[in-house]
């Protein structure tokens, strides 16, 4: 292997470990030191790749982001239609958020304001404009009410997934987020599907329960 390959590859497995670690204990609780004993390399060795820890985060959220983007450009070409594509993108969250300590997002948020403007970046741009496509072809299909105003529902959609991190709207431990997440989820869908649409959500909800979707 040459060294630029070899380099790449430390690089890549000091994020990994980093992500890893951040998902499931929160960013603030993770020091330098700890990511270093987990990879049994020196500190030193970090820090040839990383300035300090503002700089991992980025890296991580930006590997991060990248991994979203391609997960849900698949999501939209593998779904039979925009419902399904919504049950599929909830199932994917949902698994995530077995793994996931809500802390994180307070944590970039209060610690690391550049890695949280390139989360929010994401959401306001990327996001919005999957959800908007979303909306578009629903209705062009049928299955979402032709009237509704598509970017203020964009909107909405977007900081209804996001407001699940909020502790004083869901104090942590008090409520399970994969429960969350699908309660507001159908609620969205019933309140812009069409009678057409509502038959699909009956029948991705069997199959999700069946962890069939």
């Amino acid at each position: 292997m040459s060294p630029i390959f070899e380099v790449m590859e430390i690089q890549e497995r000091i994020a990994l470990k980093a992500h890893d670690l951040f998902l499931r204990y929160g960013i603030r609780s993770i020091s330098m030191d700890e990511i270093a004993s987990q990879l049994g390399i020196s500190k030193k060795t970090i820090y040839q790749f990383y300035a300090d820890k503002d700089a991992l985060v980025e890296n991580v959220i930006d590997m991060t982001l990248r991994d979203n983007e391609n997960e849900c450009s698949t999501t939209k070409k593998e779904s039979e239609n925009p419902v399904h594509e919504i049950f599929i993108a909830m199932n994917m969250v949902q698994e995530l958020l077995k793994v996931m300590n809500p802390i994180i997002v307070y944590d970039l948020q209060k610690y690391h304001p550049a890695a949280h403007k390139k989360l929010t970046d994401h959401q306001n741009k990327f996001l919005y404009r999957l959800i908007k496509e979303n909306l578009e072809d629903g209705i062009a299909l049928q299955l979402y009410r032709p009237e509704i105003n598509i970017e203020i529902i964009a909107r909405f959609r977007l900081a209804s997934v996001f407001m699940m991190f909020n502790p004083d709207l869901f104090p942590p431990g008090k409520h399970n987020l994969a429960t969350i997440m699908e309660e507001t989820t159908i609620l969205f869908l019933y309140g812009i599907t069409t009678a057409k649409g509502q038959r699909l959500i009956q029948k991705y909800q069997q199959l999700s329960n069946n962890h069939h979707i």
